[in-house]
């Protein structure tokens, strides 16, 4: 593989491994937030934000450590025939599916992107009584999908070159 892609693939792993590492730690603060919000609702008058607040936490959790997750190859996947085959097959077969995968999450940016430019040009906001505005877990959206993106990239790199015999370190 020429030296690009290889020094591609590394930045591209180097920079989502930061992401998805930093990322495993909003768990707590979900639970964190979760946890104030089952408390005051015994207690006091339950605030409007919480439940808000951690639905968009887990949306940025999965999303940014989307491709993280996708990097360890920690990804759910159907393993009927999968772990028959040899480690070249797998390379082969990887790097198929991983065009139609860049291809759909390319059709997601779109969409993401779109909707992002939606919400901050019109100032959308929830529709819930608290009605927070959406443009920030928009943008995170974006973010998180276009991360996916570039690691899909990387992964088909690193699945074609398996696929060769050689291997991106």
């Amino acid at each position: 593989m020429p030296q690009a892609i290889k020094t591609y693939v590394r930045i591209i792993e180097r920079i989502n491994r930061v992401i998805g590492r930093a990322t495993m730690y909003m768990v707590f603060a979900m639970m964190g937030i979760l946890l104030y919000s089952s408390f005051m609702k015994t207690v006091f008058l339950p605030p409007l934000w919480t439940l808000e607040v951690s639905q968009f936490m887990m949306v940025a959790y999965f999303l940014l450590g989307g491709a993280y997750s996708m990097q360890l190859d920690s990804h759910v996947r159907m393993d009927l025939a999968y772990s028959h085959w040899s480690p070249k097959t797998r390379a082969v077969m990887d790097t198929v599916t991983i065009t139609f995968l860049i291809f759909f999450v390319a059709m997601l940016l779109y969409g993401g992107y779109s909707s992002t430019e939606y919400a901050l040009q019109y100032g959308e906001r929830s529709y819930s009584s608290w009605r927070p505005y959406m443009a920030p877990i928009k943008i995170i959206m974006t973010f998180g999908i276009f991360m996916m993106l570039l690691q899909s990239i990387a992964s088909f790199f690193k699945h074609l070159a398996e696929a060769r015999g050689e291997t991106l370190s």
